[in-house]
């Protein structure tokens, strides 16, 4: 034997490697409208740019079965490559090994790729499609569970991190991807759940199908597991390499700028797209397509707490996250999981030196037993905390309404906010002027012989007197009344001259958000 027979060899375990649990077990992945873990990765990275590590991995187990049984890869594959030329680590969970289960060398694999991340500040992709613990391996599964649960634990904000659930993801599976800053479902082939449905049925006697339980539509709209819900596999791996694009490679960086044309910033058609009267509901998202750079828009969280919209856009080819309220749903008020999308979007801008900017338009906390009973208080409080934490810089537009504790709450000078803007016709007050001038000028109002015109002149009164931008603009609570066709110059302006904001604090471990 000479060195080109070892060559042979090498080739040889390479490819069965490669081939994972064989052409029967991929067919059946392909027959179910999934890929293999190879192919998501071509997709997914640059042409030729992938890295393979630790293909030769074994377990180590003879139990239940376990003696002599091959696991090519361990079913999972790890390794580096690049997105659009900037380099990612990421692992691929193989369906047709063991149905992706995780075992001890599972998940010392993907814990080393994760180490090895941090070390070189690169962001984490997980593709996960395995069917929980590896059962045979019993507690060295859930061992290593826990090995890959630190890391995701510990490096959040360090780098980026992101799930794609491209198959099932069951019991102790799901909470590495819960872990993660963004989770991406493919709707039809990916579930989440603790239990699955025959447990549940077994336990509680309730019927339901895997994907009413835990399928893409319902963590993109009811529980908010799940950010973002695509339609196959290729506009998941679509949606990452774009998502991308916006972030820093690690919370020691600034995000890329990319280069655009000069254009006219004036945007002449603001005045006409948001209606002056401030009942009348409008899809904040028209002011994010005159504002924001041309098609740079990329939702999180669009299916779920529809009353609030965030998610990352461009300024002149700035990355910025926007936090607005929805005057479609809702009237824009906050609620518990507004509250909670929100704070944690803030809180992922401010780790990666994202600047923020909040276009608000808001009537307040919205009231009900459900709300109440259900902590409105301690979730609310979320987003008064994420705000008042962070330090990048931090920009605020009041384009109609903003009333009470919300006003407070939405990145208001008070809690921080380093410039404060407000259209002319913005109402800032405790209360909205018909509610004020019921409680104000109860009295007047009822001894009067013409109430109901008492009542609108009150209205007027208090809203001429104190439901307009020019008494906070007065006190210093907002920094300038602007003109609404010039919003984008504006931001554009406030980026450029907060580049270097540094902001210090105060030493601690760590703050305690009201969780």
């Amino acid at each position: 034997m000479d060195i080109y027979d070892k060559i042979s060899e090498l080739y040889d375990k390479r490819r069965k490697v490669q081939l994972g649990g064989g052409d029967e077990r991929i067919d059946k992945q392909h027959e179910k409208g999934k890929w293999t873990a190879r192919e998501r990765i071509d997709y997914l990275v640059d042409e030729n740019s992938f890295m393979e590590l630790n293909p030769f991995i074994e377990h180590r187990h003879d139990d239940f079965g376990m003696n002599g049984k091959d696991a090519p890869g361990e079913g999972v594959v790890t390794g580096f490559g690049k997105i659009e030329g900037r380099p990612i680590y990421l692992f691929a969970q193989d369906f047709t090994v063991f149905g992706g289960a995780l075992g001890e060398m599972h998940a010392k694999k993907i814990a080393a790729v994760m180490d090895l991340a941090v070390k070189n500040g690169t962001p984490f992709i997980g593709l996960n499609d395995s069917g929980g613990a590896r059962i045979q391996e019993g507690v060295s599964s859930l061992d290593g569970y826990g090995q890959v649960f630190y890391r995701n634990s510990i490096y959040s904000g360090v780098i980026p991190q992101i799930s794609v659930i491209m198959g099932p993801c069951a019991g102790g599976a799901v909470y590495s991807p819960a872990i993660t800053d963004f989770v991406i479902m493919v709707e039809k082939t990916s579930q989440m759940f603790i239990t699955g449905p025959k447990v549940i049925e077994t336990v509680t006697g309730e019927k339901i199908s895997s994907e009413d339980l835990g399928g893409a539509h319902v963590h993109n709209t009811l529980s908010g597991n799940a950010h973002i819900k695509t339609e196959n596999e290729a506009t998941a791996l679509d949606a990452v390499r774009d998502l991308v694009t916006y972030l820093p490679a690690n919370s020691k960086e600034k995000p890329p700028r990319l280069e655009v044309a000069e254009e006219d910033d004036y945007r002449p058609d603001l005045t006409d797209k948001v209606p002056f009267d401030s009942i009348r509901p409008y899809d904040v998202r028209v002011i994010i397509d005159e504002v924001a750079d041309a098609d740079s828009f990329f939702e999180i969280h669009k299916d779920f707490a529809k009353n609030i919209v965030v998610g990352f856009a461009r300024l002149k080819g700035r990355t910025v996250g926007l936090i607005c309220n929805q005057p479609k749903y809702m009237a824009g008020g906050l609620d518990i999981d507004s509250s909670d999308k929100a704070a944690r979007f803030i809180r992922f801008c401010d780790s990666f030196n994202i600047p923020l900017i909040t276009f608000e338009d808001v009537t307040g906390f919205f009231p009900g037993i459900k709300q109440e009973h259900g902590g409105i208080i301690r979730h609310g409080a979320k987003i008064l905390y994420a705000y008042s934490e962070a330090t990048v810089p931090k920009l605020t537009v009041i384009t109609r309404k903003a009333y009470g504790g919300a006003y407070v709450a939405l990145n208001s000078k008070s809690i921080g906010a380093d410039l404060v803007y407000a259209w002319p016709n913005a109402e800032i007050a405790v209360m909205g002027p018909e509610g004020a001038a019921n409680i104000i000028f109860a009295k007047e109002i009822k001894e009067s012989s013409t109430p109901e015109e008492t009542r609108k002149s009150k209205i007027n009164e208090y809203r001429e007197k104190f439901a307009n931008p020019y008494v906070a603009a007065g006190l210093g609570m907002v920094d300038d009344v602007i003109d609404p066709r010039e919003t984008r110059s504006t931001l554009i302006k406030a980026l450029d001259m907060l580049e270097n904001k540094y902001e210090d604090r105060p030493y601690k471990k760590h703050g305690n958000i009201p969780l």
